[in-house]
């Protein structure tokens, strides 16, 4: 197959490589960066420029591009993508993509389907890409329901020939709802720890859990505002239960009630000893 690939970054180069790597498919890719394609090209990431004149010789178009960049991408080539074509993009929130596009898709002959690439990396763009990035990761899928099982069938079929350990269908709010907690709500707990004053000065004072903790504080700051404000709703209620649940610990410190700490903390090791059993 020929396949498409709209931005060439950490996640957009990752699969171009991996594309690459697993399988015989002729990779074309696009990003608006010169230097990025010029990247894609030395390192043979990709065989080709996607362009506006062989982009209708697509099967599969990935769109990794951030949520605004995605839905004005796919508005701005809905009359260009061949009959059949899957358009699958890549973004981290799928409700917001999804409902703005749904209007673009209605009549066409090519299918939409959105997605989300369970992995990453703290840094951004080609140089950082990986071809076995996703080695073993879980990839989202939220197909409306005019997608047939056979084209459920192709999608899971393609990510899993090209590293993914698993292909998981849901809907796009149940999507948003978990990533809410599982990937934004860790970013803005990270990115808060890290602006302490202390942290200057932690140095021969930190191991291991102070590099846990900060890890993903390192980010691409104008993507991940995009992605919690197009995901507030999910987003503010999480962001609420956890600050009741330190309000709950600092209380008990504070108040010096070691036994409410106590359970406080019991309760919190038990859930992770459920979660990893």
């Amino acid at each position: 197959m020929k396949i498409g690939i709209v931005g060439l970054g950490l996640i957009g180069g990752s699969l171009a490589k991996a594309v690459k790597l697993h399988t015989k498919h002729e990779v074309l890719g696009y990003d608006i960066s010169g230097d990025e394609m010029g990247r894609a090209e030395l390192t043979n990431a990709i065989d080709g420029r996607l362009t506006g004149e062989n982009l209708p010789e697509c099967e599969i178009v990935l769109v990794a591009l951030y949520p605004h960049d995605i839905v004005r991408y796919i508005s701005e080539n809905a009359d260009r993508f061949g009959a059949g074509t899957l358009v699958i993009d890549c973004g981290g929130v799928k409700k917001f993509v999804t409902d703005e596009l749904a209007a673009v898709k209605a009549g066409r002959l090519w299918h939409f389907i959105g997605g989300h690439p369970m992995a990453g990396r703290e840094y951004s763009g080609f140089r950082h890409a990986q071809d076995d990035l996703f080695e073993n990761a879980p990839m989202i899928l939220t197909p409306g329901e005019d997608i047939s099982l056979d084209l459920r069938g192709a999608a899971k079929e393609f990510f899993l020939d090209i590293g993914f350990g698993r292909v998981v269908f849901t809907t796009p709010e149940k999507h948003d709802e978990m990533i809410a907690y599982t990937s934004q709500l860790a970013h803005i707990i990270s990115n808060v720890y890290i602006r302490s004053e202390l942290a200057m000065k932690h140095k021969g004072f930190s191991a291991n859990s102070f590099q846990d903790m900060t890890r993903v504080a390192r980010l691409n700051a104008r993507m991940w505002s995009e992605l919690f404000l197009e995901n507030k709703d999910a987003l503010v209620a999480e962001l609420d239960g956890i600050t009741e649940r330190i309000g709950a610990v600092r209380d008990a410190i504070a108040d010096g009630d070691e036994a409410r700490l106590t359970a406080l903390l019991q309760n919190g090791n038990d859930r992770k000893e459920l979660l990893d059993s």
